[in-house]
């Protein structure tokens, strides 16, 4: 007898949900904010054996001009959590050059370590070596770099994140937020151990080692500041005249000497859609225009923009004082690299290259598992095969040194791109 009743259908069990830390196992530790404090936590550090420390920073860059750290974050064996005010303490007289010979021995465990070295390093903290767990996690193939979802998935916990973007200047620091700020050190130590297990069973010990080194030399030598950093003001490319463009200057110009004179991020102090919406009257009117539109546009109205009122119309004034001939130029007359999609038009040989030889890069990366961007920058790429100075494999490794690739990149990628030019020259002789 055949059944024809619907087919009854097992619920697939529910996963449960991970636990969430909510405070550290040792509790949170008061804020360390006094002379005396910091002397102890020092003295706690120094001789003590040179085991792995987390290390963290609480800025507050979208609410003040500096990136100044806000807030540090320690876990080491000898002294447990440790949380440090740096402004008190610089005020007090704190000698973090101290702090940092206490640290030298240690290695540094730090999350995405870019965003913070520069702010310890501004206060004299400078690491020997660290481990970057974010990094470590790209170099393994992991597809979440981010710390929480690396923390659910190796560790099976979650971590509390909802003061991320919090004002981290304000004082007093409320102690959900000292607690938020404790929990990002708390397991970082057993992230580093795990993910530098699976570094070594993938063999990429000395790959992590050599991008770790990368971080720090580019964290103490900084490239140049943008030149015309102004250009990058949004909606620029909605302004249609040089006279509009120096309204964006000295008004972009304006913003930031306030900025940092009050030490407020720009944007918080006048938006840019704000001076741009400014510049498009200039392209249309005059300098009285512009004025007026100055005086009746509410983003000049508002609290923090409105004591500046006469800044604003100087900046106007200064900009249709200046003469036609030295007014900025609609886009800024460039030697970098364009971008690949236009090399068919501006350089049929070098698109030749680009289209040969990176699709064999990405198909490396994948097999590694690997962010392309981590296996070569797509900077040093693109300036590589945009103009490479020679196409024997010496050549191609002695060029990606120069521009910065590391080593084991060199190792993986010099022969691809070497036997694509040799490739590319055999097909057209």
């Amino acid at each position: 007898m055949t059944d024809n009743s619907t087919p009854r259908t097992v619920p697939s069990p529910v996963e449960a949900e991970p636990p969430t830390l909510t405070e550290p196992a040792d509790g949170v530790p008061p804020l360390t904010n006094t002379l005396d404090g910091f002397t102890a936590f020092v003295a706690a550090l120094d001789g003590s054996e040179p085991l792995p420390v987390g290390v963290d920073t609480e800025r507050a860059s979208s609410f003040r001009y500096s990136s100044r750290a806000y807030l540090l974050q320690f876990k080491s064996p000898a002294t447990g959590i440790a949380l440090l005010d740096p402004i008190a303490l610089l005020k007090d007289g704190a000698d973090f050059t101290a702090l940092n010979a206490a640290l030298a021995p240690s290695e540094w465990i730090i999350h995405a370590a870019s965003q913070d070295l520069t702010c310890l390093i501004e206060i004299g903290l400078t690491p020997r070596r660290i481990f970057d767990t974010e990094l470590a996690a790209r170099l393994v193939g992991r597809s979440q770099v981010g710390l929480g979802p690396l923390v659910e998935s190796i560790l099976g916990v979650r971590l509390l994140k909802e003061h991320s973007a919090a004002d981290w200047s304000q004082r007093p620091l409320p102690d959900d937020w000292l607690t938020y700020a404790a929990l990002d050190v708390e397991v970082l130590a057993d992230l580093r151990d795990h993910l530098a297990g699976e570094l070594e069973d993938l063999g990429r010990t000395e790959w992590a080692r050599q991008e770790f080194d990368h971080t720090i030399e580019v964290a103490l030598n900084p490239p140049p500041p943008r030149p015309d950093p102004w250009r990058r003001t949004s909606d620029i490319h909605l302004v249609r005249t040089a006279r509009g463009m120096a309204v964006v200057q000295q008004m972009w110009q304006t913003r930031d000497r306030i900025a940092a004179e009050e030490d407020l991020s720009p944007t918080k102090l006048l938006l840019d859609r704000a001076i741009t919406a400014l510049a498009t009257t200039a392209d249309k009117g005059g300098q009285a225009a512009t004025l007026k539109e100055l005086e009746r546009s509410h983003w000049f109205r508002k609290r923090r923009s409105r004591p500046h009122m006469d800044a604003w119309a100087d900046a106007v004034r200064a900009a249709f004082a200046a003469p036609n001939d030295q007014l900025p130029p609609l886009k800024r007359p460039s030697d970098a690299i364009p971008k690949p999609q236009l090399w068919s038009r501006r350089d049929p040989a070098a698109d030749a290259r680009w289209k040969k030889i990176r699709p064999a890069i990405v198909a490396l990366a994948e097999e590694l598992e690997l962010p392309v961007e981590n296996l070569i920058s797509p900077v040093v790429l693109r300036t590589l095969l945009w103009e490479p100075v020679g196409s024997d494999r010496a050549a191609v490794e002695a060029q990606l040194a120069e521009l910065g690739a590391r080593p084991w990149q060199r190792e993986l990628i010099a022969d691809i791109i070497a036997d694509g030019l040799a490739e590319l020259a055999a097909d057209k002789a």
